[in-house]
């Protein structure tokens, strides 16, 4: 059975499943869609990041594909619906990646609340803007506001109550008697309550219909003065312009993007020059050790999955032959 990695993967993960299947692996094959669509011809497992779409056109040149194995979480990147109609298991990396990005979230919180940690360059001139910078915030006491609370969301509340803080989080779709609101003693609320009260709002939810634009100009405006935003979800989900203009007028405190509403961020986005902004690309969830999780993880279930296609493949033809 063949398995085609388009995007890059843990190396010894890849020579795991390279003891049992064949395997093409070129991390830069995601930018080569014609030879890429030319290896699915016959591949059964494709593995992805969220670079590759996983649609339309590659999905009618893999006939025989069964497996898809997402080297993340996120699936906005891979025509699900699709993938069901054509009998095709999308697995995704849950989990793998939390730490990594729960860390992120926390770091960046500590970073922007205290203020003062983007000076290198202004102090390395000669400047010593001591006063301007002595004005920092503590996060004890203060309050982290999580849209969305699942794994990700639950992993950063409890970091965040080890460092005093305290954490509320906006999630329609989790009971309120579900285990985590007391395990992490977050309390739940309304969206226009979080955001009134946070003093750092972190985003965890995916890019929906629902979720698009969700922190609009209006209720960027609804978060309370020099709070802080970090989002490491989606890009779609903040509105760029407005919240590089909430940056500008003071009204934030800061902000720290891992993702954007188109990537690579182009050449003269609103964001371009905006105070008080860290912009990573898209890393979050992305370190040595979650690499190297993730990529066993995803190793791990797509061979199982295609130990399974292949166990049913041989009953059935063995079933067919009794038959005749």
């Amino acid at each position: 059975m063949k398995i085609v990695i388009c995007e890059f993967m843990d190396e010894p993960s890849v020579n795991v499943l390279r003891e049992r299947f064949d395997v093409v692996y070129d991390p830069a094959l995601v930018d080569r869609g014609a030879e890429l669509q030319g290896h699915l011809a016959d591949a059964d497992a494709l593995v992805v990041r969220n670079r590759t779409q996983v649609r339309g056109a590659l999905l009618d040149a893999a006939p025989r594909l069964r497996v898809v194995g997402r080297l993340g979480v996120g699936l906005d990147n891979i025509d699900v619906p699709a993938c069901q109609a054509r009998a095709i298991e999308v697995i995704p990396a849950t989990g793998a990646n939390a730490l990594a990005v729960a860390e992120y979230v926390i770091t960046s919180c500590l970073l922007l609340l205290r203020g003062a940690w983007l000076s290198t360059a202004v102090v390395a001139a000669g400047e010593w803007p001591r006063t301007a910078l002595s004005d920092g915030r503590e996060s004890a006491g203060k309050t982290l506001g999580l849209v969305g609370f699942g794994g990700i969301g639950q992993l950063a509340a409890r970091m965040a109550g080890a460092l005093g803080m305290r954490a509320v989080a906006y999630d329609p779709l989790l009971p309120a008697d579900a285990p985590a609101w007391r395990e992490t003693g977050t309390a739940r609320v309304s969206l226009e309550e979080l955001l009134a009260q946070a003093d750092a709002v972190s985003l965890h939810v995916p890019l929906t219909d629902a979720t698009r634009a969700l922190l609009d100009a209006n209720r960027i405006a609804a978060m309370k003065p020099g709070a802080v935003l970090v989002n490491t979800a989606r890009g779609g989900i903040v509105d760029e312009t407005a919240l590089a203009q909430a940056l500008r007028d003071g009204h934030l405190g800061g902000a720290a993007l891992d993702v954007f509403e188109h990537e690579p961020l182009a050449a003269g986005s609103p964001l371009a020059g905006a105070p008080n902004l860290i912009l990573t690309p898209h890393i979050a969830g992305v370190t040595r050790e979650s690499n190297q999780r993730v990529s066993s993880l995803i190793a791990e279930r797509v061979a199982a999955s295609l130990d399974a296609i292949h166990s049913k493949e041989n009953t059935a033809c063995q079933d067919l032959a009794l038959n005749n």
